[in-house]
């Protein structure tokens, strides 16, 4: 390929060899670590997901319990740390901006560390930094962790001081396996370009939470969540999506930048869905969300035939997150704690094999100009 062909964006350029996740986004599949996203997801805790994604394979019981524990061992963050999450809070930062903050700070007391160490300690921590910023957001005192809850059920205690229920954790953790890797989008690239350059694994994690800041990635299930809520209240989705189509606005929830068929997430996502409002007896308000699905894609097709548009993963992440007791400020920070483990994963293979991410522009200005002295401009 010459030096001249230009890529906007990388888009079609592969830049790395990787076991972590394969997407194959005409027949609408996600492979992570081997397993299809919804075996996975529907049979693994959290912290054997990113066990296989650290190791290539499933933890032994004993491997296993070793692992949970030393996750569980480095939730506890410095007052430092906390007083940094009180100032974002009292000045209604936004909770990723909590997060970045916290997360760049995630190695103090931790000492000189290993990689793999290094990025134990970073997932440990995402969640204790997102529920304390959020209980000074809401006014009340953060929630230390405990160790003998699993990671899921450990962060939804934190946020709520309760402990919860067993169809809540397993909802979340449904929803935290399905989203720890999904390919070399923004994020993770940015975490490998970070270490690419041999620095650390601190570092390229806090570099991913910026990336995923942006809102052309890290997606807007806030929003989906009060278009569900609105639909429901009004009892009319296709008088809703007509009047959105018209007025030339995009429809959140749907089309996706590599599936070209239903995103595979969603559909893991809406049978955890399924089976936690089933449990929690709320099945009207999850209905709705299916019967607006239904009209949804039908109405896109029928709008714009020359492109699918069909469900994305923020479609029942909403639904899902909103749930399970995850307040809708927080779903990309919930994202976060989930896809930390996939950054760091990358991290780790791309120090493996390391070559520094170097790509080349294409220059578009002038040559040849003449300086001209300050007094004389």
């Amino acid at each position: 390929m010459g030096d001249d062909i230009l890529n906007r964006g990388l888009e079609g350029i592969r830049v790395a060899e990787t076991r972590l996740s394969d997407i194959d986004g005409e027949a609408g599949e996600l492979t992570i670590g081997g397993y299809s996203v919804d075996e996975l997801a529907r049979n693994a805790t959290y912290e054997e997901s990113v066990f296989l994604l650290f190791h290539d394979r499933l933890p032994s019981p004993d491997e296993l319990d070793e692992f949970r524990a030393d996750l569980a061992g480095q939730r506890t963050i410095g007052d430092e740390v906390r007083a940094v999450l009180r100032r974002a809070a009292d000045e209604d930062k936004p909770a990723m901006d909590a997060l970045r903050m916290g997360a760049a700070a995630a190695n103090l007391g931790a000492g000189a560390e290993d990689p793999e160490a290094d990025a134990r300690r970073v997932i440990a921590v995402f969640p204790t930094i997102v529920a304390t910023y959020w209980r000074y957001r809401e006014g009340e005192a953060p929630v230390e962790p405990r160790e003998d809850l699993r990671h899921a059920a450990n962060y939804l205690y934190m946020l709520t001081g309760e402990e919860p229920d067993d169809p809540a954790v397993r909802g979340l953790e449904t929803y935290l396996n399905t989203v720890v890797d999904h390919g070399l989008n923004a994020s993770t690239f940015t975490a490998r370009t970070v270490v690419s350059t041999e620095s650390d694994v601190v570092s390229a994690a806090t570099a991913a939470v910026g990336a995923l800041k942006g809102p052309l990635h890290g997606g807007a299930p806030g929003p989906v969540l009060d278009m569900l809520r609105t639909v429901h209240e009004r009892g009319d989705p296709e008088a809703f999506v007509r009047e959105k189509l018209d007025a030339g606005e995009r429809l959140m929830g749907f089309g996706h930048r590599v599936y070209r068929v239903r995103d595979p997430r969603a559909a893991v996502l809406s049978a955890a869905a399924s089976e936690f409002y089933e449990d929690a007896g709320d099945t009207e308000f999850f209905e709705s969300v299916k019967a607006f699905e239904d009209v949804a894609v039908d109405l896109l097709a029928e709008h714009k035939p020359d492109r699918r548009l069909d469900t994305n993963v923020e479609f029942y992440t909403a639904a899902l997150l909103d749930g399970v007791g995850i307040p809708k400020e927080l779903f990309t920070a919930c994202f976060a704690v989930s896809r930390v483990g996939g950054w760091t994963a990358h991290a780790l293979e791309q120090l493996g094999d390391n070559r520094l991410i170097r790509p080349l522009s294409t220059y578009v200005g002038d040559h040849d100009r003449s300086w001209t002295p300050v007094v004389e401009r």
